[in-house]
């Protein structure tokens, strides 16, 4: 580190004039969306694998051994500040986009990457909750370790990276497809297709992630992405071992003696001992197979959730991008940093990866119970024809449900076909006496309707809350009470850090004001051709007095195209005279003009300069 140290001054000196971070206190550009962002998630990954296993480790620190259990808590504390420091060379060495660098990085990778498979190789099995738990839990650190060990004299073979953040073409790309004019013709197949398949092909849509082209993700929420799907891997793992092998030994250790015990309890299997000793071992096993079936629903849930959650991440910055701030706040809200915003912006990856690991503990044991439902009291009593309890219950309360579904299906019956009357395209009601009677008389009946609806909806909201509880990006309770979502808040708090600092509109600008600060390099030669071939159209325009109109028409369409990216950029808000003057409070609509007769005013103040400098023919053009 302090070889890098130095070289990075020396480097500072000579070359005067630096883009980006480039110093060893910054770990990483996390505003940069331009930046290969496999390394910083190699490292993020590390380190929330080594915190999955410090949980249970009987020694927090890899140099400590046999600590005492009244200090173990306080290791484990020293333990969570140790790691990041231990494995921050790593990001260094690849941010400062230095040779040195590059070939320390290489070194560092090599060696923890060789060290952990010596120590795996000389002791695979620990005294731990399991015998090869540290072994399996090994294997995310060893996976980032290999990434790391690639990458390295990959960059150090293809050399110093110059195509970052404002020097990179993706910004100047995505500013193109804004602007770019979008074709309105809607194909013919399109209609052809049935309109169920089509909403089922678009919720399919919804649940998968496809990157596009001219869009990429910020650093932290990838860096998220990839901590959530070790996270998975790390909480499966850890619910696997804590359970499974105790079932194990309890299935080894049936005999006969469980016909006593069972006996006691006045359970009487049967009159054979050995035969109640298969049932239960039979049981035990099924008890197994139920918890690994809601683990494994588990684990799918959780992926899913988050390829869910990659394309609303990307779906809200593009909104926020536009200054479409209701669907996320559903508020007049301001898109500029905070204290609270900034805290939540560091946080984000952290409070992601707890989430969802408690989410997935919480489902698991859910799924586990609806398991042991459906096998214990429905699928085995209808192969084996007794201990039929479920379906007793039911059949004794045979009449109360048909009384319920008969009524049920007779109100929707008669209220399509006695109650609703269709004349000229509009509906009324109809038999209004009729209508009156039958909701006295089935005002009792309804009652014990509501109190199905009312656990059936009981039943829904929890089923729903946690299979959602591992995301972040959804508020779990309703629109009015966002605030009290406290995991949402972090989230919506993070957006208005990221899109304030990272909108890409507003970075395409600065890119091209650095350009014009550089003078005798490719940019500076670019500008000067570019300032040339506006002197010379401008030449031309005078001496012809009177432009064509197809130059006319592309000059009018791009002043409008600049003036909507403009008034909708939330970057701009703070530095406009009329939000400097008269806006005080926080809840003015950052990026975008009010509905009312502001919108309008705006529109027209902004429109006088563009108008003014076109002929009576460009104005009704732009009219």
């Amino acid at each position: 580190m302090l070889i890098l140290a130095v070289l990075t001054r020396k480097n500072k000196f000579c070359q005067g004039f630096t883009r980006g971070s480039s110093s060893i206190f910054s770990p990483a550009n996390f505003l940069d969306q331009t930046q290969k962002k496999g390394l910083v998630m190699a490292v993020f990954g590390l380190l929330f694998s080594k915190l999955a296993m410090l949980v249970i480790a009987p020694d927090p620190l890899p140099f400590s051994k046999d600590t005492a259990a009244d200090i173990k808590e306080y290791m484990k504390i020293i333990a969570i500040f140790y790691y990041p420091v231990l494995y921050y060379p790593l990001l260094v060495c690849g941010t400062l986009q230095h040779t040195a660098g590059y070939v320390f990085g290489t070194l560092l990778s090599f060696t923890h990457f060789g060290v952990l498979v010596w120590q795996k190789f000389d002791c695979p099995k620990t005294p731990e909750i399991y015998k090869f738990y540290t072994l399996l839990g090994s294997l995310p650190q060893l996976a980032c370790l290999a990434y790391l060990c690639v990458q390295f004299p990959l960059l150090f073979v293809k050399g110093q990276k110059t195509d970052e953040d404002l020097d990179s073409s993706y910004y100047n790309n995505y500013v193109k497809l804004l602007l770019k004019k979008k074709s309105s013709a809607v194909s013919s197949s399109a209609s052809d297709k049935s309109a169920l398949a089509e909403r089922i092909l678009e919720v399919i849509k919804g649940y998968i992630y496809i990157p596009e082209k001219v869009f990429r993700f910020p650093l932290k929420l990838a860096v998220s992405a990839f901590v959530t799907c070790v996270a998975i891997y790390h909480t499966a793992l850890l619910l696997v071992v804590l359970v499974v092998p105790t079932l194990h030994i309890v299935r080894a250790g049936i005999d006969e003696n469980i016909a006593f015990l069972l006996l006691g309890f006045g359970i009487i299997l049967s009159d054979d001992r050995m035969e109640v000793v298969s049932i239960v071992t039979f049981y035990t096993w099924l008890l197994e197979v139920c918890y690994l079936c809601a683990m494994t629903l588990s684990c799918l849930v959780s992926i899913t959730m988050l390829m869910r959650s990659m394309v609303l991440h990307r779906s809200n910055l593009k909104g926020l991008y536009k200054g479409d701030i209701y669907n996320i706040y559903n508020t007049q809200k301001t898109i500029r940093p905070s204290k609270p915003g900034v805290v939540c912006w560091m946080g984000l990856t952290g409070y992601q990866a707890a989430t969802v690991c408690l989410g997935m503990a919480i489902q698991t044991v859910v799924f586990f119970i609806c398991f042991l439902f459906l096998v214990f009291l429905i699928i085995i009593p209808i192969f084996y024809g007794r201990n039929i309890i479920a379906f007793e219950i039911a059949g004794k309360a045979w009449p109360a449900w048909v009384t319920m579904i008969l009524v049920t299906v007779l109100q929707h019956v008669t209220a399509k076909f006695a109650f609703i009357q269709k004349e000229a395209g509009t509906r009324d009601l109809k038999n209004r006496e009729s209508l009156f009677l039958l909701t006295y008389l089935l005002f009792l009946i309804n009652i014990v309707v509501g109190l199905i609806v009312a656990i059936w909806r009981m039943v829904i909201t929890a089923l729903f809350n946690i299979v959602h509880l591992g995301r972040v990006d959804i508020s779990l309770l309703h629109r009015t009470a966002e605030s009290y979502d406290p995991a949402y808040q972090y989230y919506t708090h993070f957006l208005k850090v990221e899109v304030s600092q990272s909108h890409p509109v507003m970075k395409a600008f600065c890119g091209l004001l650095l350009d014009m600060m550089i003078e005798g390099g490719r940019a500076g030669q670019k500008i000067r051709d570019a300032e040339q071939a506006c002197s010379s159209l401008m030449l031309s325009g005078i001496q012809e007095n009177q432009p064509s109109k197809a130059t006319s028409s592309r000059r009018i369409r791009c002043r409008w195209q600049l003036l909507y990216t403009l008034v909708n950029n939330p970057s701009l808000l703070g530095s406009r005279k009329h939000f400097q003057t008269l806006q005080t409070s926080d809840s003015v609509l950052n990026g975008t003009p009010k509905h009312s007769s502001k919108k309008s005013s705006q529109k027209e103040a902004a429109a006088e300069p563009v108008q003014s400098a076109e002929t009576p023919a460009s104005q009704e053009k732009t009219e």
